[in-house]
């Protein structure tokens, strides 16, 4: 059955850090000004960098609490339209870009959407698909936090949320848009892909993360999160493929090891601790 959610349906859920000014908002609408948007924004903060606005559309939350997920969660909770998209504080809208999220969420039947990005600097959008689909357990891999909108009374009342082991800020700084979207479909949720491009973002060198100790550290433990004891077959696979890939030299690969068995330790600790 069709929808009829209008513009002023739709919030945009920013996370940032330390801000004590709105200037930051300016770059991410170069097409119109910031307060022609309903706009929630999490400040997690110190007390010397309080955010505050003058404008009735963009309402702030300076959170003393650390973690992207933690902040993605509040937004949740906090959201007061029926659509909320998630935003991090360095994108840039396209014109249009409401619009579009509105018409997909009145022609598809989904409780949540992802959309398309677009790295600045290339002529391509991140995924080619033209066509929408539903997701399934093995295409949320792709799926960037910043490409999520969803209708935040569903989602809340499903409890679902950020897993706040993950994400950048928290121990395992990876994922945390992945273990969402699998939330989703645990709960029997439907999310679709939309292929409007309503985003774009810096072109990131993730060469050079992606061979780095505290990623490898993470991914090791995401590992652990979703096929237990199959880890520790994992990891041996996923260092031979950074190897094959030239993400690091032969020499790393002890360094490496321990990389991932520290942070699938790290995740069996926090665990039993929580089920105490």
């Amino acid at each position: 059955m069709a929808s009829n959610y209008t513009d002023q349906d739709l919030e945009i859920l920013i996370s940032t850090t330390n801000r004590n000014t709105l200037d930051f908002l300016i770059p991410m609408f170069p097409f119109g000004h910031f307060s022609d948007f309903s706009i929630l924004i999490i400040n997690q903060t110190s007390n010397d960098k309080i955010l505050v606005s003058d404008f009735p559309s963009v309402r702030i939350i300076n959170s003393f609490e650390k973690g992207l997920s933690k902040s993605r969660n509040s937004a949740i909770q906090n959201a007061n339209k029926k659509i909320g998209l998630f935003a991090d504080d360095d994108v840039i809208y396209t014109k249009g870009f409401d619009k579009q999220i509105i018409d997909a969420f009145n022609a598809l039947d989904a409780a949540v959407i992802t959309f398309n990005h677009q790295r600045l600097g290339l002529d391509h959008p991140q995924n080619a698909i033209t066509t929408p689909y539903f997701h399934d357990f093995k295409t949320i891999w792709d799926v960037c936090s910043i490409e999520i909108a969803v209708k935040t009374e569903e989602i809340r009342n499903a409890k679902i949320g950020f897993n706040e082991q993950f994400g950048l800020g928290s121990y395992f700084e990876t994922a945390e848009e992945l273990l969402f979207m699998r939330s989703v479909l645990q709960h029997k949720i439907k999310a679709s892909y939309f292929p409007a491009v309503i985003v774009s973002h810096a072109l990131l060198s993730s060469g050079e993360e992606q061979g780095s100790d505290k990623l490898v550290f993470a991914r090791a433990a995401l590992s652990y999160h979703l096929y237990k004891q199959l880890a520790y077959f994992w990891l041996p696979k996923y260092l031979f493929f950074l190897y094959r890939h030239q993400l690091m030299s032969k020499n790393e690969i002890l360094k490496k090891m321990k990389a991932g068995f520290s942070g699938i330790k790290k995740y069996v600790e926090l665990n039993k601790a929580a089920h105490k």
